[in-house]
């Protein structure tokens, strides 16, 4: 009975030194990996990135270390990570959501340019197309004047052919 209760007591004693809080500020990489959902590389990023200065909040480690957004820190703090002795909490806004929304400004950005491209194009499409009608247009102009320059000379003719005609006759 008592070895049971030793077995319990130890297995309680391990549970707990388990869960017990590990900074990320202070943890070496094996205490950082003692964490569940810290392998060799996260943790050996966020010492990389410790060594740069501590990590101020939580909003500071999901920026610096990659990898970690909301969602990660939730489990990593479930898990007993804490950051400046603070667990994380999901009310403080991050900056992994900042850069989510810089990323649709940028998309939004090369929206803008390609509809700014497009409507160039069209723009020099609708210029272009303006000056053939505009050559059209002043090529029929330049076909109707000799139309009425030949008219003019034709009745000219007329009138001196008309002219001649009635002298023959009076002759």
């Amino acid at each position: 009975m008592l070895k049971k209760i030793l077995a319990v007591l130890a297995f309680l004693l391990s549970t707990a030194m388990a869960m017990a809080a590990v900074d990320a500020n202070k943890a070496s990489e094996a205490e950082l990996d003692s964490v569940k959902g810290i392998g060799p590389g996260t943790s050996k990023q966020i010492v990389n990135e410790r060594k740069k200065g501590d990590f101020k909040d939580w909003n500071d480690f999901i920026t610096r270390v990659k990898g970690v957004g909301e969602k990660r820190a939730t489990s990593l703090s479930d898990a007993g990570l804490t950051v400046s002795g603070k667990a994380f909490t999901h009310t403080a806004a991050t900056a992994k959501t900042g850069d989510r929304t810089t990323k649709v400004e940028d998309k939004n950005v090369k929206a803008d340019t390609k509809a700014a491209k497009t409507e160039t194009k069209a723009d020099a499409k609708a210029m272009k197309a303006e000056a053939k009608a505009d050559k059209e247009t002043a090529k029929a102009g330049a076909k109707a004047e000799k139309a009425k320059v030949d008219a003019k000379e034709a009745k000219a003719e007329a009138a001196a052919d008309a002219k001649a005609d009635k002298a023959n006759a009076k002759k």
